[in-house]
Parts: C-alpha cells; structure tokens; sequence
C-alpha cells in the first residue's frame, strides 16, 4: 500500500505510541538519571519511529531498507535499556511485560516490513 505520509503508516504510528509509553515510563525514574539512562532510552525509542519517518522519504528501496534495519537496532537498544531499568526496579515487571510485549509485536511487524521491501523490485 502506498501511503502520502509517513505519519499515515501503520508501523509508525505504533512506534510512536511505543516512544510515548517508554517516555510515560521514563518519567518514574529517579533524577539523577535525566542525563543517562533516561535520556538514552528515550532517543532510542524516538529514533524508531525517526527512522521510520526518514526511509518514508528515500526514493530507493535499498535506502528505505537501510533505515528499516536501523529501526530494528534502535528498538533491540531501546528493549535493553528497559530489561535494565527493569533489573533495577525503575520499571515494575508487569509494566515491563506488557512493553516487551507491544515491542515484540512491532519487531514481527517490522520483519513484515523490511520482507516486503527485500523481495520488491
């Protein structure tokens, strides 16, 4: 399906609910990880759907591709940072499990995303 904005894109749309959910999270976390941990997960989570928005605008399937693994390395980032806030209590398990399963979901989708890219020519 050809969409006229990246905004209109079903994978991006749950990407930036993702980023929501992780900035919601995030803001539980003590202060004295504003300039780390806090920080980090939250660009993370945000450049998936960046990334997203950025291969939308590449004219050339191997570009959009391009961008479409860096979606999948900022979200396997972005899941690190949240097993380790989860390790060390900033997240409760039940919150942790419901966004590994919304990120687990979205890597399928994404898998879908960037099969239909690589067999397209």
């Amino acid at each position: 399906m050809r969409y006229k904005n990246f905004e209109d894109i079903p994978i991006w749309q749950e990407a930036m609910d993702i980023a929501i959910g992780v900035h919601t999270i995030s803001e539980g976390f003590p202060r004295k990880e504003d300039y780390g941990l806090t920080s980090q997960v939250r660009r993370s989570a945000l450049s998936v759907s960046a990334n997203i928005a950025e291969a939308f605008g590449r004219h050339h399937r191997l570009d959009k591709l391009c961008f479409y693994y860096n979606v999948r390395g900022s979200l396997a980032e972005t899941k690190s940072h949240l097993i380790y806030s989860n390790r060390i209590g900033y997240v409760d398990s039940e919150l942790f499990k419901s966004l590994e399963e919304r990120l687990r979901i979205f890597n399928i989708n994404l898998g879908k995303v960037i099969a239909s890219l690589s067999k397209s020519r």
